[in-house]
């Protein structure tokens, strides 16, 4: 029964600490997105409901990228606090090894690990979809890539130009440049528009004109209407509006696929990929991390400096993920060491202070 006891009261301690902590990332984050939301404003139809909708839908990414990092806090920060009221001593002088009270952060870190993967596969994707697609109607822009000609493709032996998307999915300005097996150019399709129908199985273009190339010279032909069968399905489209970071990995691997299958460079999404199942461990990591903290004995250590530390901890962990994520993508490292290294440095780092204050 003690054993319960003691189990739930580190358990409500770490939680409440890291929900309050959750809490004040989410109401500064929103604050300052919702600050620089305010210079979009009159921009087209843009007004502030928008602004304020828009800074709620990216929330959810919020939590996604912060949850580790509040973890750590709260878990420093509550630990710490047992540390100061001796109960940490206690507890451990009652027979509770480092062994156990890993498992029993383990055991309260597994919901945090959980809720991340969650919120980072079904919640921020969706979200920060429509939070981007209500910017650009709002706004009245169309979706375009960093090229003046608009967004290149590959999708077999054609290469495929679209000059701009709109936030409902409608292709504008389509450019469809069929090659054969041998590289020669075998016909151009443009069309206007199109837009991508389940039905009729493929994407409906209006407004089509069409040049065949042949041996024999060049024949334009011109329809209203031509159902277009290609592997530029709307998962491919959508991209375009998320950043792979915050994409779901279903979308990441079918995206990764459609780049494998035409031999383009994949390495930043598979990357991607691999972060979405490492990054909620970062979760465990970080209570591990924490521990050591709650065995310093100084206690002319304010509990703020070590919060301090915490936050700066959060940040640098933070860092080394983009950081070794853009080096991977750069030297085309293996995609699972660069998700992966930024926490297994953690992991040593918490074992090696940990192996410190058992040793002290």
């Amino acid at each position: 029964m003690n054993v319960l006891i003691h189990e739930r009261y580190i358990g409500q301690e770490v939680v409440f600490a890291t929900l309050l902590v959750l809490a004040a990332f989410l109401g500064l984050f929103g604050f300052f997105d919702l600050i620089n939301e305010l210079d979009n404003l009159g921009r087209g139809n843009y007004g502030l409901q928008h602004a304020v909708i828009y800074t709620v839908l990216t929330m959810p990414g919020r939590v996604y990228e912060t949850l580790p990092i509040a973890v750590l806090i709260g878990g420093l920060y509550s630990l710490t606090t047992l540390s100061r009221h001796s109960e940490i001593t206690v507890l451990r002088a009652s027979g509770l090894s480092t062994g156990r009270i890993l498992n029993l952060l383990a055991r309260i870190g597994l919901p945090f690990v959980l809720l991340t993967f969650l919120t980072g596969e079904f919640l921020a994707p969706p979200a920060e979809r429509m939070a981007q697609e209500l910017k650009l109607s709002a706004r009245s822009q169309l979706l375009t890539s960093e090229f003046r000609s608009g967004f290149w493709v590959k999708d077999r032996n054609d290469f495929i130009n679209i000059g701009n998307v709109s936030p409902e999915g409608e292709l504008r300005a389509v450019r469809v440049f069929e090659f054969s097996d041998t590289r020669e150019l075998r016909s151009v399709l443009e069309a206007e528009s199109g837009r991508y129908d389940a039905v009729a199985g493929g994407w409906v273009l209006r407004g089509v004109s069409r040049t065949e190339f042949s041996s024999t010279g060049a024949r334009t032909g011109r329809s209203e209407r031509v159902v277009w069968d290609s592997g530029l399905s709307p998962d491919v489209m959508s991209v375009m509006l998320v950043v792979p970071e915050r994409m779901s990995a279903w979308k990441l691997w079918h995206y990764i696929q459609h780049l494998s299958e035409n031999r383009q460079e994949s390495g930043r999404y598979e990357i991607a990929l691999w972060k979405k199942f490492s990054y909620p461990l970062a979760c465990l990591v970080m209570l591990a991390l924490a521990l050591p903290f709650a065995y310093m004995h100084n206690r002319n250590a304010a509990v703020s400096i070590k919060v301090f530390t915490g936050v700066m901890i959060g940040v640098l962990f933070h860092m080394l993920n983009g950081l070794f994520s853009n080096l991977g993508a750069i030297n085309s490292w293996p995609p699972y060491a660069a998700a992966l290294t930024p926490g297994l440095l953690f992991v040593l780092a918490a074992a090696a202070m940990l192996w410190w204050e058992e040793r002290r």
